[in-house]
């Protein structure tokens, strides 16, 4: 199976050696993205609820870049440093998805790359976009 590897200076560049997201087989694999400021590279600041609007912004230019809306998301997984965000960060994430609602997981990690309140990834189905 083919494979392609998605890039988007809209988002920021992988911090490792992998993709901001891989197509494969009709779907899109998007890396966890964190509150990274493309042009900088720097973490926003303002706390969660900017760290959550920036991650979104940035999974939305990945899903744009390989082809997908936020119609195509099928799974998402969040990561939060806090449990105590979940009800912040699923306002903010229900704006960015509005009615369309994929399957998700929603976990507390012990620590997030660069000290990250929130990163998040997701699977979107693109089938031969």
């Amino acid at each position: 199976m083919p494979k392609t590897s998605i890039h988007t200076d809209l988002a920021p560049a992988a911090i490792g050696p992998y993709a901001q997201a891989t197509k494969a087989g009709g779907f899109l694999f998007t890396s966890g993205q964190i509150a990274l400021d493309p042009a900088t590279g720097q973490m926003v600041s303002g706390g969660t609820e900017a760290e959550a609007r920036q991650v979104l912004k940035n999974l939305l230019h990945v899903l744009s870049a390989g082809g997908a809306a936020p119609d195509d998301v099928v799974k998402t997984t969040i990561f939060l440093a806090d449990l105590d965000d979940f009800a912040l960060v699923n306002g903010i994430y229900g704006e960015a998805f509005g009615k369309s609602l994929p399957a998700r997981s929603t976990v507390q990690a012990a620590r997030l790359p660069r000290g990250a309140r929130v990163e998040i990834e997701a699977i979107a189905y693109v089938g031969d976009k």
